[in-house]
């Protein structure tokens, strides 16, 4: 909490005529391409798991590279790999590929293990772990950095065993929370929908490869190698073939509610018969709920003329608790908010956020857009 006081009050400083250099990680995105970066699990001298003999590393790679097939269809999209082959990979090099790349989007691809007959695909985003399972699951993802060279200067002491040491994993991330459960919930979607998966839901985890990136993130559990019929079904050419389409168009699904500028240049680029083609969408309205941008927040009062705020007009300024905060917008259309968020960014506020409310009490924007569409 003190660390979030913080850091809004140094953005109320910025507001009033201050300024300090912020991370390359932080430069606005260009509008004008949506840059995609796949990450494949594991590698190398990392097998992740070896349920009924199969290699996570192997199945992981293949569907990445399924995906970014897909995705390179799209002259505006860009697709970064962090790896194209076997080769081992460091969870902060992963992080430090994708935030050079001023990526919109990161997808961290596995898969899952147990030691029962547990099935289902799950989503990951980055945060507290709520539960003994979801701690378990981190710990076999993050437990990779015991073969990395130096990982106790690189992680600073991070003890992938130890519960508080996840605690600080989700501050740097928490600006892109709400990008990457949207994200997730699509992907999941896809699973549940139209793959007919069991779908084990959206959850949030300390995991060290989603801490390093600066941008919405997700760490996709395709199914478990140790099922014995999910494990043959996810190291076939069609179940491959199955998840990577279905990340694939959440992927595309989500950009276009994020970066609208690319729509007129992605229409009907697939030829093929019964393929998805991505005309600008109908306005999303939700019932009852409205999506506001915060631009910053801090215990100064300031003046909510448009000279404080880089040229933006109609800037709202409420007092709640001690702080006050400055909100820039307000529709139901979910995919204007999403313009609105941008034209904020191009203006210098690449750290403002979506916010949600509903019946004028403040939700979560996942819970918002779970909300009935008029």
């Amino acid at each position: 909490m003190r660390t979030n006081l913080l850091k809004h009050f140094v953005f109320t400083l910025l507001l009033i005529g201050h300024s300090i250099t912020t991370y390359s990680a932080e430069v606005p995105p260009n509008l004008k391409e949506f840059v995609v970066v796949l990450d494949a699990g594991h590698g190398g001298k990392d097998p992740g798991n070896m349920g009924n003999g199969y290699k996570e590393k192997d199945i992981a790679l293949s569907i990445i590279l399924k995906i970014g097939e897909e995705l390179e269809k799209y002259k505006n999209i860009k697709v970064v790999y962090t790896r194209k082959t076997d080769v081992f990979v460091e969870l902060f090099e992963r992080g430090r590929i994708a935030n050079e790349a001023n990526a919109d989007l990161f997808v961290s691809v596995h898969c899952n293990s147990h030691n029962s007959q547990a099935s289902g695909t799950e989503t990951f985003v980055l945060g507290l772990n709520r539960n003994e399972t979801n701690f378990e699951v981190a710990k076999k993802e993050n437990s990779v950095i015991y073969l990395e060279d130096n990982y106790e200067v690189t992680y600073a002491g991070y003890d992938p065993n130890s519960p508080e040491s996840t605690i600080g994993l989700t501050i740097m991330q928490e600006e892109y929370l709400d990008q990457s459960i949207l994200l997730a919930d699509l992907v999941q979607k896809e699973f549940t929908h139209t793959l007919k998966r069991k779908n084990r839901g959206v959850k949030q985890m300390g995991l060290i490869v989603l801490h390093q990136t600066y941008m919405p993130s997700v760490l996709v559990e395709t199914g478990f190698l140790t099922n014995n019929e999910e494990g043959p079904y996810l190291n076939s050419s069609r179940g491959r073939d199955d998840m990577a389409r279905a990340i694939s168009n959440a992927i595309l699904e989500y950009s276009k509610t994020i970066n609208l500028d690319i729509l007129d240049e992605v229409v009907s680029q697939k030829p093929e018969a019964g393929d998805k083609l991505y005309s600008k969408p109908a306005p999303q309205i939700y019932r009852d709920v409205v999506f506001r941008i915060q631009l910053a927040a801090g215990s100064k009062k300031v003046d909510t003329k448009p000279y404080n705020f880089k040229g933006l007009k109609n800037v709202d300024r409420e007092k709640e608790g001690k702080l006050f905060k400055y909100y820039y917008g307000e529709t139901s259309d979910y995919l204007e908010i999403q313009r609105l968020h941008q034209e904020a960014i191009k203006k210098g506020y690449p750290s403002s956020y979506i916010v949600a409310f509903k019946n004028e009490q403040k939700i979560t924007v996942n819970d918002a857009l779970k909300s009935k569409l008029n």
